[in-house]
């Protein structure tokens, strides 16, 4: 592990979370927070795919921070149906900024539970300006309250999710497309499942594309 990647523990309305937190040394250097998959599934921050997309962001300068949700890991509490859990998020954001009053931009990324966790604090976070949707599953949360979206962003999703019909994210993409103002990136990636197994390139190219390409804006 990244000597340079602190082990912290941020204090949330349930008790203290457990972070994994990459301070850029660059001053006004973006910050970015990465959500976790469900709990109850054996989502944590440790999962390949959020470790993978916290790699990406510290590889780009970043000042990042992934966050086990209430009651995963070594953070207190328990689970809490979404609600408890976007509490947390807004936590660990408030704490990341904080850290980086100074920062240029502040992203928001989530891979499938974790990014409706994302995209419901992105409706309540102005001051978020790009967003990273990895596996969303509208086929089983209701994304309607993105209306509208207040910012551009990339969905990822793998042709092979076995979780996830096309068809789903295909409407998710076309309904915030449609929003004046905003640009979503939808990228597909052929051999991909819901995990990307066996895709580890691809995916690090689609996210370290689009990053390289909306930092390059600022």
């Amino acid at each position: 592990m990244d000597s340079k990647i602190s082990e912290i523990f941020i204090p949330g309305p349930a008790g203290r979370l457990e972070a994994k937190y990459f301070k850029s040394k660059k001053n006004t250097s973006p910050i970015a927070l990465i959500l976790h998959p469900h709990p109850q599934y054996g989502g944590t921050m440790n999962n390949s795919v959020v470790v993978n997309t916290f790699n990406i962001f510290m590889e780009n300068n970043f000042s990042v921070c992934r966050v086990n949700f209430r009651g995963v890991g070594k953070s207190d509490g328990e689970f809490d149906n979404g609600q408890g859990e976007l509490a947390d998020a807004a936590a660990a954001l408030d704490w990341v900024e904080r850290e980086n009053f100074d920062n240029s931009q502040c992203w928001i990324a989530g891979f499938s539970f974790g990014s409706l966790i994302a995209m419901q604090l992105l409706m309540r976070r102005p001051e978020i300006n790009r967003f990273i949707a990895i596996s969303p599953q509208p086929n089983v949360y209701d994304f309607s309250f993105l209306s509208p979206c207040p910012t551009s962003g990339l969905i990822v999703y793998g042709k092979k999710d076995e979780l996830v019909p096309y068809e789903n994210v295909n409407d998710l993409n076309k309904r915030l497309n449609s929003q004046k103002g905003i640009k979503i990136d939808f990228n597909t990636l052929n051999d991909a499942n819901h995990f990307f197994k066996n895709s580890d390139k691809d995916f690090y190219q689609a996210i370290n594309k689009y990053i390289q390409k909306e930092i390059a804006l600022y």
